[in-house]
């Protein structure tokens, strides 16, 4: 598989050290439905554009988005476009992804979409994240297969860091850092377990009479829903800097 390390400019030099496969999180929609770049620097070449829409006003013009988006691939030599759109599905982002992956397609580059945006736009490979805190990984890829087509799946690697309360009604967990993890599996001295179904490491606690549920990945982990992926025929996968810095040794030397 190949992986994909997703990094901001000011970290691009550290996460280089680990793979020339980087994907450019420094672009974004404007107020005014225009490209915007920080930051990058000017010799910056090859890789995928990533596309954010967090200050996205309406794109009324998707033509002009398209232009703006596919000029940049061409002066960066950039092989695809990942859609970062983390608002719900709108009529104008849709055309929009609508129109590019056309011009992308056309030009055999590529386009990923989040998986609320997989049904529309059927040309797009579509962005599944394994971070999973219940059912079965294998089957959620194989069900996404059923639904999308097995040859449009991407992996979105995102690392799992939470904590849950026992019990835990609404689902919801609190993310941890980092260091916040490593400072509870030092200090408690847990036995660490690994569910087969989440493809995940875990441990309970106790702390001040309240129970808790930690799950969470590590290189073994990644390495392990990669593989899955493999059997399944998908080829691509990302990966976030610096949230998976710790571990990127182990990830990317193997491979070479």
């Amino acid at each position: 598989m190949q992986l994909y390390l997703a990094v901001t400019p000011d970290k691009l030099r550290e996460a280089a050290r680990f793979t020339d496969r980087l994907a450019h999180v420094a672009y974004r929609v404007d107020r005014d439905g225009r490209l915007a770049r920080r930051d990058l620097l000017a010799r910056t070449h090859g890789g995928i554009l990533v596309l954010g829409d967090q200050e996205c006003g309406t794109i009324r013009d998707p033509a002009a988005l398209c232009r703006d988006v596919w000029r940049e691939c061409g002066n960066r030599g950039y092989g695809g476009v990942l859609a970062d759109f983390e608002r719900p599905p709108s009529e104008d982002r849709t055309a929009f992804l609508e129109a590019l992956s056309r011009v992308l397609a056309r030009n055999k580059r590529r386009l990923f979409v989040p998986e609320a945006y997989g049904g529309q736009i059927p040309q797009a490979s579509v962005l599944i994240c394994t971070a999973l805190s219940g059912g079965n990984l294998r089957r959620r890829l194989e069900e996404c297969a059923q639904r999308f087509g097995p040859g449009r799946l991407v992996m979105d690697l995102q690392r799992l860091r939470m904590s849950f309360p026992l019990p835990c009604p609404t689902g919801e967990g609190e993310t941890l850092s980092s260091g916040t993890l490593l400072s509870m599996l030092a200090q408690k001295g847990q036995s660490v377990f690994y569910s087969n179904d989440l493809c995940a490491k875990y441990f309970t606690f106790t702390d001040n009479g309240t129970s808790r549920f930690v799950l969470f990945d590590d290189a073994d982990t990644i390495r392990r829903k990669v593989q899955i992926g493999q059997d399944m025929g998908i080829g691509i996968g990302f990966l976030m800097y610096p949230e998976t810095e710790d571990i990127l040794p182990e990830l990317f030397d193997r491979r070479r």
